[in-house]
């Protein structure tokens, strides 16, 4: 399956909107906790990040998730996904997909952002050297037992440009 094809959405924030030069193009397969989910990414990396709201908390079960955001055309999918919806707080639907059969999260996407993918820097255990991350999203719900770097940008929700 490829996962470009487009969502519905309204207001979308393009992905080559959080573009910078200094991103990562990458040509990498990465596949589940069981083997049943491959992931091929052939593209830029638009943006990294971290995001420590409860949603991400629950999902990962630590104080945040890593995030590095792909154009979907970028990246295929093959063998089975379930997807969970729910609310953001930004009132779009986001969906995060994972492996039916052991659980391992494989990507996520917001009805607000259809030309981005959101692939959980975890997922690429063992070449995910290039991840940077440029700013943590929901900072106001950070945990004190969480450590981040100090110098990483901090936004109490979402960073104010991407509502525009």
């Amino acid at each position: 399956m490829q996962v470009g094809a487009p969502c519905k959405a309204k207001g979308s924030v393009p992905a080559s909107a959080m573009a910078n030069p200094n991103q990562p193009v990458l040509d990498l397969t990465a596949r589940c906790a069981c083997g049943a989910v491959n992931v091929v990414l052939k593209g830029p990396i638009y943006s990294m990040l971290i995001c420590a709201c409860e949603d991400c908390q629950k999902a990962t079960g630590t104080g945040h998730s890593t995030i590095a955001i792909a154009n979907p055309a970028d990246v295929s999918v093959t063998g089975e996904t379930r997807g969970f919806e729910r609310i953001a707080a930004s009132g779009a639907t986001f969906t995060r997909h994972f492996c039916p059969a052991c659980g391992t999260p494989i990507y996520g996407r917001s009805s607000r952002s259809e030309r981005s993918i959101m692939l959980p820097v975890g997922l690429l255990a063992g070449q995910n050297d290039w991840f940077a991350p440029t700013q943590m999203i929901f900072a106001r719900t950070m945990r004190g037992w969480d450590v981040i770097a100090d110098h990483l940008p901090r936004h109490n929700t979402y960073r104010e440009q991407a509502h525009e």
